[in-house]
């Protein structure tokens, strides 16, 4: 009976969840098509669909989804996490990712119970499910910054350029967030934006830095800010951070290759006892269950967890370079 109830919540849940993904996808071309009928429909063809199909086909998933995350409003961790979806670039508000994370522990818990039989690995389903949708914010939050700063030499020198032929430094910042590709052309559009709004200078740029975590941009913000407290020739200031932007990221490049070996390490010494455990939990239950039904199995399993995180934590430190 158990069995059957999960079996039954997970198709729903997956069929839901398909579902909701087509419509989201299809929304702007179901829109116009709506649109077109309003006025290419005969009279009367519109009312007289009112079956159950064309409720269920009329429901509007997005907006349901909208309001379910409602509840998660207002609440301090969801501001946290909107902070960091604003930082990775991404266009959801805090309450819908909240959702998603839990909707995500829900399936992840369910399918590894029926997987392995086992609701303690249920339960490690859930606290994945917890864990990797926050994962990948940070990854996609990492991969920006990084793409970010590789353009920064680029957009300083097209900024000094620019300064040189006579041109302001917001007249500079708009070569840059027309000429330069994302997510660079991005930021300086929205402080550009903010600035004709009436947010000071001084304060529009330094939103660029708590959006963007980045040293170089930090260095270019505070260099910009002190020249227009002292004056300066703000082009040739520009030139030499630039100069040193693209030296610190040759230095990192070189870094990257040498520790390449020991970053791969470190990843199978994560990740390698986890994915035997879950084959073995596949293939034999009975066989791993004893970790999880006898006290030395515990023992060992903590251990096991402490030993790799202090491994994992070495390995991390000796490849982890600061330049």
């Amino acid at each position: 009976m158990y069995l059957s109830l999960i079996l039954v919540l997970v198709f729903l849940f997956v069929s839901l969840l398909i579902y909701g993904l087509y419509l989201t996808a299809t929304a702007g071309k179901r829109e116009l098509s709506s649109r077109m009928k309003t006025y290419t429909a005969k009279t009367g063809e519109l009312t007289q669909k009112t079956g159950l199909k064309d409720r269920v086909s009329n429901f509007d998933w997005k907006i349901a989804f909208q309001e379910a995350s409602k509840v998660f409003a207002a609440k301090q961790f969801t501001k946290k996490v909107e902070t960091e979806l604003i930082k990775a670039d991404i266009p959801l508000r805090g309450e819908e990712f909240v959702l998603i994370i839990v909707l995500v522990m829900a399936g992840l818990g369910l399918l590894f119970s029926i997987i392995t039989q086992n609701i303690i690995l249920g339960w490690l389903g859930a606290v994945a499910g917890f864990i990797l949708p926050r994962f990948v914010i940070k990854r996609i939050k990492t991969k920006r910054a990084q793409k970010f700063n590789s353009q920064i030499g680029d957009s300083l020198v097209v900024m000094a350029n620019s300064m040189r032929a006579g041109f302001s430094f917001m007249q500079a910042m708009e070569m840059v967030a027309k000429e330069m590709p994302a997510p660079i052309s991005d930021e300086f559009n929205r402080a550009l934006r903010e600035m004709n709004l009436g947010t000071p200078t001084e304060e529009a740029l330094m939103n660029i830095t708590e959006r963007i975590e980045s040293e170089d941009m930090d260095l270019v913000i505070t260099a910009v800010l002190i020249q227009r407290q002292v004056g300066g020739n703000l082009s040739e200031v520009l030139e030499g951070i630039s100069h040193t932007i693209r030296e610190r990221i040759r230095i990192k490049g070189e870094i990257k290759t040498l520790t390449a070996q020991g970053r791969i390490s470190g990843m199978v010494v994560g990740f390698l006892p986890i994915a035997i455990g879950l084959i073995l939990s596949v293939i034999n239950p009975s066989y791993i269950g004893t970790l999880f039904t006898n006290p030395i199995g515990w023992g060992l399993l903590i251990a096991g967890v402490i030993s790799q995180t202090i491994g994992i934590a070495l390995i991390k430190k000796s490849v982890d370079i600061k330049v």
